[in-house]
This record gives structure tokens, sequence and C-alpha cells, in this order.
């Protein structure tokens, strides 16, 4: 049973404050969680709870989502099973009362969602990624583990990188029949000649808040040139060994109606876009698309899905911020066939698994993805094996926090390779 359950506040890769949360069993038995924030956010994610204290961390501490831990929510949860995962989240869901957690905050109840899922894991002698396949199954999913093909992010635009660029996420994927560690190599490998190409051209402003350079290049396209010449000088095949992908968080760069780009001289219509996204499709071979479109142009989001579901993967990410209400509304219209999997944007285990379920029952792709603030707690590492995610999301493949991912997805494959 739960002893006791307590927290603090930490530093994330950003130098912002945020949430590690301590669990202890009665049988001594001990865990620990931090949990990730985001830069690009969906207004229709979980509120993150913030002191807004000018005095401390320009506002941004976390000593009351802390408090929160330490004087409701722990207590409240004491003695329960930890086991009981659907159980202990629908207590802190009630707790809370609201529905996108503004009262405690959505990473004060993830930070104890998490910390219980990891012990719990522990208490029966299991590897975290098997203990949550086995969560999934008691939701009606198949059982099963798998590792996820990643998603690298090497440059970084948008509000994720200090350069120009208007999009946030340019994406290496491996082929999907490659292992992951033979897919992380091609990605180291690319990732370094990318960095030298970009250093050439004298175009390296610095590296972005996910490990990706962020440079300043006269437009968007221009980053997949670099990718294209930096793949090829590694010896890959476009198309056959590796694969391109973007994240445009179009949230960012939509203003009145329009969208501003560099790579046009004028503000572009919603169609005006969806031209150019295919002819980017056409040129650089792309095959997941994600945010194209604000999170809200729920038509625009349809057309996009008619028009290219045969040739590229259309991803919600701000479209669906991981929510069921959102994410049914998707189902409903057709307006994507991939999800983003972002624990942190609903707030519990349990609520991000029924979400999981909800996209897998009408066979999208899932991606399950860390955020812009990260810790090294490699929690959702085991969580995209445990609910056998498509894709992995977890930045470049370069600092701390990113590698701890990546790693634990390497150790995971031995694992997996061991029992086989």
């Amino acid at each position: 049973m739960i002893k006791r359950i307590w927290s603090r506040e930490i530093l994330d890769s950003r130098g912002v404050p945020t949430v590690e949360c301590y669990c202890q069993l009665d049988d001594g038995r001990f865990a620990t969680a931090s949990v990730p924030a985001g830069t690009s956010t969906g207004s229709h994610e979980a509120l993150e709870l913030r002191d807004k204290d000018l005095t401390r961390y320009h506002g941004e501490g976390v000593l009351k989502a802390v408090e929160n831990i330490n004087k409701i929510l722990g207590p409240a949860i004491t003695g329960m099973d930890p086991t009981k995962q659907s159980e202990i989240d629908q207590k802190l869901i009630s707790l809370d009362g609201t529905e996108n957690k503004t009262k405690f905050g959505g990473n004060s109840i993830l930070a104890i969602s998490e910390v219980v899922c990891k012990i719990a894991a522990s208490s029966q002698n299991k590897a975290l990624y098997t203990w949550i396949n086995e969560l999934s199954v008691e939701r009606g999913m198949k059982k099963g583990v798998k590792i996820p093909t990643p998603l690298l992010n090497m440059i970084n635009g948008g509000l994720h990188g200090a350069g120009n660029l208007d999009f946030q996420e340019f994406w290496m994927i491996p082929a999907t029949n490659k292992k992951f560690s033979d897919g992380l190599q091609m990605a180291v490998e690319i990732y370094q000649t990318i960095g030298d190409n970009l250093a050439r051209r004298g175009a390296i402003h610095s590296v972005g808040h996910e490990g990706g350079y962020a440079p300043n290049l006269f437009t968007n396209a221009d980053a997949f040139e670099v990718f294209v010449e930096s793949v090829k000088q590694t010896n890959y095949s476009l198309g056959r060994d590796v694969f391109l992908g973007l994240d445009v968080a179009a949230n960012s760069f939509y203003k009145n109606g329009n969208y501003t780009i560099r790579d046009r001289s004028s503000s572009l219509s919603d169609n005006q876009l969806l031209d150019y996204y295919k002819e980017l499709i056409s040129n650089y071979k792309l095959a997941i698309l994600e945010d194209a479109f604000q999170e809200d142009a729920w038509d625009s989001w349809k057309k996009l899905t008619t028009e290219l579901s045969g040739s590229v993967t259309v991803v919600g990410d701000d479209l669906l911020v991981t929510n069921p209400k959102r994410m049914q509304k998707a189902i409903d219209e057709k307006a994507c066939n991939g999800a983003v999997i972002k624990p942190n944007q609903i707030g519990t285990v349990t609520e991000t698994l029924q979400v999981v379920k909800m996209a897998k029952d009408v066979n999208w792709k899932l991606i399950t993805s860390h955020r812009s603030g990260e810790t090294n707690d490699s929690f959702i590492a085991d969580f995209a094996v445990g609910i056998a995610s498509d894709y992995a999301k977890f930045g470049a493949p370069a600092r701390g926090e990113r590698v701890a991912k990546y790693n634990r997805l390497s150790a995971i494959e031995l694992e997996l390779e061991a029992i086989t």
C-alpha cells in the first residue's frame, strides 16, 4: 500500500521549474517521477499550474503544485493499492473536479499518476513497459509490446528554435523495417552531418529546445535541402532508408485568418498553405505531417486528410491534445489519421490510455511524444513501448534529457531480444 507521497520543485531542460514526485510503499519500495512541460501548447490542454509570483523564476515557479501534492493529493491516496491505477487516477480527477484540471494543476496530478504507475510495476516485479501494457489490456487493447520507430527532430524552428524558421520540427524517420538501434545510429550520423553542413553555410544560430539545430535559412524548404544533402553524404537513400517528416505547429504563425511563412511573400489562406504542403510532400518524400493548420480549423483538417491520406500520415497534436472529446470529434469528422500522445496534455495515465484506445480502435498511427521542457525521466519511453506505439518523438539524438529516452528504448530492445 502507498505509505507516503511527496514532491519538490526541480528544473526542466530549459531551466524552467517543474514538479518531481516521490512515492514510498509500506514495504519500503520507492519511486520517483518528474513531469515535462510544453513551449508550444494547445489551448485545450490540461492546465499547467504556475505560481505567477514574479519575484521568483519570472512567475514560472510550481510551489503551489508541490503544495497541492504534499498537503492534499498525496494524503488523499495514502493507503491505496498502487496497482489500482484507474481508481487512483479517478480519485485525483474527482478531487480536482474541473474539466482541464485547473484547481490542482495537470502537472501535480500527472506527477502522482506516473509515480504510482512506476511503483506499481516495481511492486509486481515487472518492467514498467510490461506493466503499462497490462494496464492497456485492462482497457481492452491487445496484449503485446513494440519498440517504436523514432521521429528525430534534427532541425528546430518556430517556438522551439531561436533561428528564423517558421516550421517547428524537421524530422528524420528511419525506415520502419529497421531495428531501433540501427535507426538511431543512422540518425546520429545524419545529425552530425547536418551540423557540419549548416556550419559550412554559416547558418547555425543555436541549438533548439529539443536538441535540433536552430539555423537561420532563407526558407523553411531550405532546411529540407540541407536534410537531403546530409542524407546523401552519409550514403543513405531518401525514400528507402530514411524518410522525412514535419511538425508545422501552424498555431504559431496563424494570425487574422491567414498563415505567414518566410517561403512566401504574402500571407497564405488555408487552401494556399495546403497547396504548399503538397509541393513539400512531393519534393522531399514527407511521410508524416503534424499540426498543418491551427487547432480549430476543422474544415481544413478534413480537406487535408481527404486529399493527402494516401500519401502521408496526417497527425493531430494541438488539434487533439490527448483529449477524449477532441479525439472523438476528430474521428467523427475524419480530420486526421494519426495522433500525438502526450500524457501531460490530459493529466493522468488512465485518461491517456483511454485516448490511445480510441486511436487504436480506428487504426490511427500513434506518436508518443516528449515535450520541449523535459527532465531525465524516461517514463515516456516505457509508455511508448507498453502501448505498442508506432512512433516515438523524443527530440534530437543529443542533449541528456532527450538521449535518456533513446537510451532507454535501446535498453528495452536488448531486453526484448534476450527473451525472444
